[in-house]
Formats: structure tokens, C-alpha cells, sequence
């Protein structure tokens, strides 16, 4: 049971690092128009009035692209000066914890973005001056929560079958 879950975890961290390099070039993207932008205004005396509104319309994506790809290099911050001192049946049971939480926050967020995608989509709505449908944001947020769910899932039943952690008999010697 555990390699199908570690092949399965494997496959969707393939997908994580695609998601992790798609919002990488948003930023470029983000970066090189910003620039244009500021040029325009200050170089030209012409400001474009675009450039506000695709860099923040691409924000709101980018920020959650990157979301599992966190995840997967354990980049999420977390005080471990309690947990540490635990056993580790206790220990377990923390990561236990904190990965049924973040699962948990990403099946409601999954389905809260999923709802504004198909909301925006039978809406039709589109950004005011770019006139982007706006269910294109919604759907790659949707797409990367969902992502994250499906990670955050596989890798609670990983903590969840391998045993605890062993403490270090070296722990505290010089």
C-alpha cells in the first residue's frame, strides 16, 4: 500500500513542479511588463494603463501556483522547539494533526475556487480594461488548490502509514 501511495505522490509532485514553473514564468511575464509600465510612464510620459490590472489580475494566481511546490520542499514555517522535545508516538500524532489541518483548509478552499471558476464562467464577467475572462484566473487557482488537496492527502496518508520518527541518541551531545 505504501510504494502505490509513494508512485502516486511521485506523479502528482510532477505535476506540483509543472504548476511551480508555469507561475515562475507569470512572474517573468509580471517582472518584463511591470518594467514596459514604468518606462512608458516615466521614459515616455505615457503611462499604460493595462499594467495595473494584468499584474494584479496574475497575482492572484501566481500566489497559489506555487502553493504544493511549498509543500513539497517543506517550506512552510513552523516552530519546532516544543514538537521537538516530544516522543515520537507524540510527534506523529502533531504531523498527524497539522496535515489533516492544511488537507482540510485545501478541500474548502478547492471547492471555494472551483464554485467562483463555474461562477465567473456562466457569468461571462471580464476584466474591466484587458477584457480577460476572468474564469481564467479562477480556473488556475482552482486547478492549483485542487493540486494541493490532492498532495496534502497523499502525503497525510504517508505520515499516517510510515512509523514515527526515531529520536537521535546524539540529540543535545557535544
Amino acid at each position: 500500500m505504501l510504494k502505490l501511495i509513494d508512485r502516486a505522490t511521485k506523479l502528482v509532485e510532477r505535476v506540483v513542479v509543472a504548476l511551480a514553473v508555469i507561475g515562475a514564468a507569470i512572474i517573468v511575464v509580471q517582472m518584463v511588463w511591470i518594467s514596459y509600465g514604468v518606462f512608458m510612464r516615466y521614459g515616455m510620459g505615457r503611462p499604460d494603463r493595462m499594467v495595473t490590472e494584468a499584474t494584479a489580475l496574475l497575482l492572484f494566481p501566481v500566489a497559489l501556483l506555487g502553493l504544493a511546490y511549498a509543500m513539497r520542499e517543506d517550506s512552510y514555517p513552523r516552530v519546532t522547539l516544543l514538537t521537538d522535545t516530544f516522543r515520537p508516538g507524540i510527534q506523529k500524532l502533531v504531523m498527524l494533526m497539522n496535515g489533516m489541518i492544511m488537507m482540510l483548509i485545501g478541500v474548502f478552499f478547492s471547492m471555494t475556487t472551483v464554485n467562483a471558476t463555474i461562477r465567473a464562467f456562466n457569468s461571462g464577467a471580464s476584466s474591466e480594461i484587458l477584457n480577460w475572462p476572468r474564469y481564467f484566473f479562477w480556473a488556475a487557482a482552482a486547478v492549483s488548490l485542487c493540486v494541493f488537496t490532492v498532495y496534502a492527502t497523499l502525503r497525510l496518508i504517508q505520515i499516517a502509514l510510515n512509523p514515527p520518527p526515531q529520536k537521535d541518541k546524539t540529540d543535545g551531545l557535544v
